[in-house]
């Protein structure tokens, strides 16, 4: 069901309960800002979620309130992935989805990293 970015946030969402250690998750990598894993039902040969360990929504809510520090480390974290499963050469895709129209479905901000085969276009026409 898709979310409101401006809705409160859930402790109970599933990345909450990921980062709590609740539900298994494969990891790939995790710092002080971020932790990423792989996808459960990947959308791509390399499907790597990439998530905050700060409680926000959306990539609005991030943007708006998250520290210099949190911002730089998230950032830094979905590039590193990328670069740690060997998909710079080839080719990547880094996407957020905000709010219902965008189809975003956990109410916690998660960068999807994408690759190991073309993507085609952005969007279907």
């Amino acid at each position: 069901m898709p979310i409101d970015p401006m809705q409160p946030y859930d402790d109970d969402n599933i990345f909450a309960r990921i980062l709590r250690g609740e539900i298994p998750a494969r990891r790939v990598y995790e710092d002080d800002h971020a932790l990423a894993f792989h996808d459960i039902n990947p959308l791509a040969p390399s499907h790597i979620l990439v998530i905050p360990k700060g409680r926000y929504v959306s990539w609005d809510d991030f943007s708006a309130r998250a520290s210099d520090s949190e911002i730089a480390g998230f950032v830094r974290a979905v590039g590193k992935v990328a670069r740690d499963a060997g998909l710079v050469a080839a080719g990547y895709r880094a996407l957020a989805n905000v709010g219902g129209h965008a189809g975003q479905e956990v109410p916690h901000l998660h960068v999807h990293v994408f690759g190991g085969r073309p993507l085609g276009p952005m969007l279907a026409s």
